[in-house]
C-alpha cells in the first residue's frame, strides 16, 4: 500500500485539466481545510474531492470490489476511509463550504464530467467573453479571404 498515491492520481489530473479547460481556477490540496480537498475554489467557497472507487467504496461500481484475501482487514480499512470521508465533508459544510465528490469511474466520461463540473461550479471565471470570440472568428474569416486573393 506504500505505492498507492494520495495526490496527483490520474483521475484527479483529468478533473483538474477539465476544470482548467472550462476556465475555472483553483488551489490544490489545502491542508488547512478538513480532509485536504483535491481542488479548492476559494472565491466560490467550493471544494471537490476526487475519490477512487476502490478505496472510498463507490456503491454500485464494479471497481469497488473487496479483495478475497484478508477480508477482515480490508473491510475495516474501507469502513475507516468512508467514516473519514464523512467527517471531512461534514466539517467542511459546517464551515460553510459546498462539497462535490467526483468518482474515479466518472472521469472516463468527459461529457458527464464537464456537466458535473459546470453544474457544481456555475459560470466559468474565464477571461474570454462571447464578444471576443466573435471578433476573433470575424478576423479569421477576413484573413481567409485575403489569402484566396478576394
Amino acid at each position: 500500500m506504500s505505492r498507492v498515491r494520495g495526490k496527483n492520481t490520474k483521475p484527479e489530473i483529468v478533473v483538474r485539466q477539465t476544470a482548467h479547460r472550462l476556465g475555472f481556477r483553483f488551489r490544490l490540496h489545502r491542508r488547512d481545510l478538513p480532509g485536504s480537498p483535491d481542488l479548492v475554489f476559494p472565491s466560490r467557497k467550493k471544494v471537490i474531492f476526487v475519490h477512487g472507487c476502490f478505496w472510498h467504496r463507490h456503491s454500485g461500481c464494479s471497481k469497488a470490489s473487496t479483495p478475497k484475501t484478508r477480508t477482515d482487514f480490508w473491510i475495516t480499512k474501507f469502513e475507516a476511509n468512508v467514516r473519514r470521508d464523512s467527517r471531512s465533508i461534514e466539517a467542511l459544510e459546517a464551515l460553510g463550504w459546498k462539497v462535490c465528490v467526483i468518482w474515479e469511474c466518472e472521469t472516463s466520461d468527459y461529457h458527464l464530467l464537464e456537466f458535473k463540473l459546470k453544474a457544481f461550479l456555475g459560470k466559468s471565471s474565464s477571461c474570454r467573453t462571447s464578444s471576443n470570440q466573435k471578433t476573433l472568428g470575424h478576423r479569421n474569416k477576413t484573413l481567409g479571404h485575403r489569402n484566396r486573393g478576394l
